[in-house]
């Protein structure tokens, strides 16, 4: 039995990956391959445990929690069944001259989401953007010329695809309760290629500066200055989660592992994953589907 689950950004996340080697000091996490951010499993498990209060005495006397997310000892430890894959960049937000920003993905990022069922996923030149009709992040039409959209400082030709509306539909049915939130995200939904997708993974991402402050003076401490990388608010990321068939410690219980699915993976809830929560980042909405 699996799941998928959906992490919606609602305030800039940070789960680092150490020093960096160039200007940026704190990086964030990314594949080793397509240099995508993405946000570790375990980091998504950890969350969830702590948000379920699975401290020790609990992992000791709920067999559903210790189960679910495993418990130490000599002679009752066990790992914890449930399993969370790294989520994956689904839908990057770039700043757009019409319409604010759009969502934007690539093929490549939506043929990895194995669980989306559609019948077909277009493939944009690498000089155009497909998009839907009515949406709000194209240019008046000029004549004789297809609109264009400009994300940050690259312009892309519009290109209407009507095979773009089923994948539009079960994004934003998946990640939005609200109506309203699913038409805004269909208006600002957009395909681009593989490769100016990789472009806007590397370069939109959000990069701040801070400083340590002295506690004596209140003032900044000598060279104590950094650049710090965050996923913008409004990326979309997905991953799986599933459980095997389980047992309770030494006891031998046999767990349904859809109980304890249904237990830990059901209502859309909000979680604080990463670093600087302290400063207000990591925030994100988690939706199970």
């Amino acid at each position: 039995m699996e799941k998928t689950y959906w992490l919606h950004v609602i305030s800039p996340l940070h789960v680092g990956a150490g020093r960096g080697i160039g200007y940026i000091d704190l990086p964030i996490v990314r594949e080793v391959a397509t240099k995508w951010p993405y946000v570790p499993g375990s980091a998504i498990k950890g969350v969830i445990a702590d948000k379920n209060n699975a401290t020790d005495e609990n992992r000791k006397n709920k067999p559903l929690i210790a189960a679910a997310f495993g418990r130490a000892g000599d002679e009752d430890s066990s790992a914890g069944a449930l399993v969370f894959s790294d989520a994956s960049i689904v839908c990057l937000p770039v700043r757009s001259f019409y319409g604010t920003f759009a969502w934007v993905t690539s093929p490549l990022a939506l043929k990895r989401l194995r669980q989306l069922k559609v019948d077909s996923i277009p493939v944009p030149q690498i000089g155009d953007v497909i998009v839907l009709d009515g949406n709000q992040i194209s240019s008046l039409p000029q004549q004789n010329q297809a609109p264009k959209v400009y994300f940050e400082d690259i312009d892309l030709t519009e290109r209407i695809n009507v095979a773009l509306e089923p994948i539009c539909n079960a994004l934003s049915q998946s990640i939005f309760e609200e109506d309203d939130w699913q038409k805004i995200f269909a208006k600002r939904f957009a395909l681009v290629h593989d490769d100016i997708f990789t472009f806007f993974c590397e370069m939109g991402t959000e990069v701040n500066s801070r400083i340590s402050i002295d506690e004596k003076t209140k003032t900044a401490a000598g060279k104590m200055l950094w650049n710090e990388e965050s996923l913008p608010i409004d990326t979309i990321l997905s991953g799986l989660v599933w459980c095997d068939k389980v047992y309770s410690g030494s006891s031998g219980q046999a767990l349904k592992a859809q109980d304890l699915m249904n237990e830990f993976c059901k209502e859309p809830c909000y979680l604080q994953i990463g670093g600087k929560a302290s400063v207000g980042k990591g925030r994100v909405r988690c939706v199970f589907s």
